[in-house]
C-alpha cells in the first residue's frame, strides 16, 4: 500500500470538524492523507495536544509541520481536485489572505460548533 502523503491532526470532539474531515475523506479517493483525531486517547500527538486541538496542522512527508490555512494548502495538495489552489497557496501573497481568513473563522468557531451539535 503506497504511503501517505499528508498527515492531518484535527478535533474529532469537534461536530463542524467532524463534518469537514469527513467531506476531505469522501475527496481523498487515492488514501494519500492519514487523518488523525488528536481528541482521541490514542491519539499519537507530535506537538502539544492543546495546540493540535486550537489549530489546524498538516505535515506533508518529509516537510516540517505547518498549521492554519500553510494546513489546508497541504491538505488541498494531495486531492487531485484540491491540488491547483493547494499549489496556489504557496504564493505569499494568496497565502497571507487564507490565513487571514483563518484566524477569523477561528474567533466565531465555538459559535458555529454551537450550532452543529
Amino acid at each position: 500500500m503506497k504511503q501517505p502523503k499528508v498527515t492531518v491532526w484535527y478535533d474529532g470532539a469537534c461536530p463542524l470538524c467532524i463534518r469537514e474531515i469527513a467531506l476531505f475523506r469522501k475527496l481523498d479517493r487515492r488514501n494519500a492523507i492519514n487523518f488523525i483525531d488528536v481528541a482521541g486517547p490514542d491519539a499519537s500527538c507530535p506537538l502539544d495536544r492543546v495546540e493540535l486541538l486550537n489549530r489546524f496542522h498538516a505535515r506533508e512527508t518529509g516537510k516540517p509541520i505547518v498549521s492554519g490555512a500553510a494546513a489546508f494548502a497541504a491538505m488541498w495538495r494531495a486531492i487531485p481536485i484540491l491540488a491547483p489552489l493547494g499549489h496556489l497557496a504557496r504564493a505569499p501573497f494568496i497565502l497571507a489572505p487564507l490565513e487571514w481568513l483563518y484566524r477569523r473563522f477561528l474567533v466565531i468557531r465555538p459559535r458555529l460548533q454551537k450550532l452543529f451539535r
